[in-house]
């Protein structure tokens, strides 16, 4: 039926050819009463050409002027007449054209409607989007104008939609029946708005029946984008919490070292992506949108080097007493933290999308999935695999899991122990340089970016139990998914307390985490 209804409005008008600006619609839209000026406005609208949609911007913008019942464009101090687009003197007199509120709505929106015709598929979408709250009926003959030109099937079902609920306030029940029908099949959320508020000035009751009917379809339809948000929001915040954990689970993990300072060497892989966003802006500017790529393996080196010189000054003599590693560890990251201040000082500073990572798609009308998030996403699944190679099929990843489970032994076989110790740390702080990369990209980069991941990133590496990559890939997965589903539920705050309570009840029945260490250890 819908299909057949647009099939139908494909047919039913198309408005004269486009024509020039005249004096009289001029002086319309400009002098007299809000109404009068509307209606002309509307009028003007249909049969638009590119001036008469300057001289509506010039409108918006409040930049024309009136005298003797005369309108000037004014631009840059200078006139300009708007039908002809020559510059002109202004006489003293003249006086500026002053719009309400209203006014200014319905210059907005007619506006928004002209750009239905661009020949740009996301200006055409932008401008549905807009009309979706501000259609009216006198915008219908517009709208159904550019929906037989519109050749997106996707955009031209939005169309439909926006001429739905333009209808919804008409005077006609039939008109009101048809456009509660229409909005069934929308998933946008401003529909459930506009239908809420027609149900309480809504009194014949075969109308009131289907807005209500239509209500809860789109509420129904509403809820599915909730729940696939939730979902996707969780799993984003996942791959966040596996990329800072990744790093602590090889110096916590596998070595024994409560690094307290992996904040810190996170922060330093973000301020490292700050430093060659603004290298590529001074001396690359054409190159900008590749200085991610860049910045990657940078983030990595600056945060691995930090480790390894962390390492070898202090971690190296503090091995098995972890109180102690804790203590000298934060007070580095004290250090560290005044050190950025020094730097780059106490404001957080900022860090730009590529290009290719602005914009999302748009799955359904409430739910659009970032283009930054799903690379995120996909640059943590590669971090992750490239973890798991290294650490189980190389010879680097070999000597680390010997050393780990048995230092004497692994010494005893020729293994330089000091020097994989040091690789080991430097390895696991650069994937810390690599996780603040990404979060460079979602959020800001300042002094204290590091504080708000180390905690959960330990409980992600005890959770998942120590020493194991898998359960850390599960348990940062599961950890975001919860914690998204229990904000929406009772809240920030109280969906954070909620997940550690689940945690410590968690750890005291199975202290070993999702998966126990399997093997021999020195500890065995």
């Amino acid at each position: 039926m819908f299909i057949r209804f647009l099939c139908v409005l494909a047919t039913l008008w198309l408005a004269g050819p486009a024509h020039a600006l005249t004096a009289d619609e001029a002086r319309a839209i400009s002098i007299g009463d809000t109404d009068a000026r509307i209606a002309a406005l509307n009028q003007a609208v249909l049969t638009a050409d590119d001036k008469t949609a300057a001289f509506l911007q010039a409108l918006s913008d409040e930049a024309v002027k009136v005298a003797a019942d005369k309108v000037f464009i004014i631009k840059d101090g200078k006139g300009f007449d708007p039908l002809s687009a020559a510059e002109v003197t202004v006489p003293p007199s003249a006086e500026d054209v002053v719009s309400n509120n209203r006014m200014r709505g319905e210059l907005d929106s007619a506006l928004a409607a002209l750009k239905l015709f661009s020949s740009n598929e996301q200006t055409r979408l932008k401008a549905i989007k807009q009309l979706q709250s501000d259609a009216d009926e006198s915008k219908l003959p517009l709208l159904e104008k550019a929906f037989v030109a519109e050749q997106n099937p996707l955009i031209k079902e939005q169309l439909a939609l926006v001429r739905a609920g333009a209808l919804l306030n008409s005077a006609d029940q039939s008109k009101r029946l048809e456009a509660a029908k229409l909005l069934r099949s929308s998933t946008q959320a401003n529909t459930k708005t506009m239908l809420l508020e027609r149900l309480k000035q809504e009194a014949e009751p075969d109308v009131k029946s289907a807005l209500q009917l239509s209500l809860r379809q789109v509420e129904a339809a509403l809820a599915w984008g909730d729940r696939l948000g939730a979902i996707f929001s969780g799993i984003s915040l996942g791959s966040i919490l596996l990329l800072v954990a990744l790093g602590l689970a090889i110096t916590y993990g596998l070595m024994g070292v409560i690094n307290m300072a992996h904040g810190e060497l996170m922060m330093i892989g973000a301020y490292a992506t700050y430093v060659v966003q603004v290298l590529f802006q001074k001396y690359l500017p054409s190159a900008f949108d590749w200085y991610l790529l860049a910045a990657v393996p940078v983030a990595f080196l600056a945060s691995a080097l930090m480790g390894a010189a962390l390492e070898r000054g202090v971690i190296r003599f503090l091995y098995g007493r972890p109180l102690e590693t804790l203590l000298a560890t934060w007070g580095i990251s004290l250090m560290l933290m005044q050190l950025v201040r020094t730097l780059f000082g106490a404001q957080n500073v900022g860090v730009e999308n590529p290009s290719w990572m602005s914009g999302g798609v748009q799955v359904l009308g409430n739910l659009s999935l970032p283009y930054n998030r799903l690379v995120i996403i996909g640059f943590a699944v590669f971090v992750l695999l490239a973890v798991a190679w290294l650490i189980g099929r190389t010879r680097l990843g070999l000597f680390v899991r010997g050393v780990t489970q048995n230092r004497p032994i692994a010494s005893c076989m020729g293994v330089n122990t000091a020097r994989i110790d040091t690789y080991a740390f430097a390895l696991g702080s650069g994937i810390a340089g690599l996780a603040g990369c990404a979060l460079s990209q979602v959020g800001n980069v300042g002094p204290d970016l590091g504080q708000g991941y180390i905690v959960d990133s330990f409980m992600v590496v005890v959770l998942g139990g120590v020493g194991q990559l898998a359960g850390t890939v599960y348990a940062a997965l599961g950890l975001g998914v919860l914690n998204k589903f229990l904000e929406g539920w009772a809240g920030a705050v109280l969906a954070k307390i909620a997940v550690l309570v689940f945690i410590i009840i968690f750890i005291q029945k199975r202290p070993q985490g999702i998966f126990a260490m399997k093997g021999r250890s020195a500890e065995a």
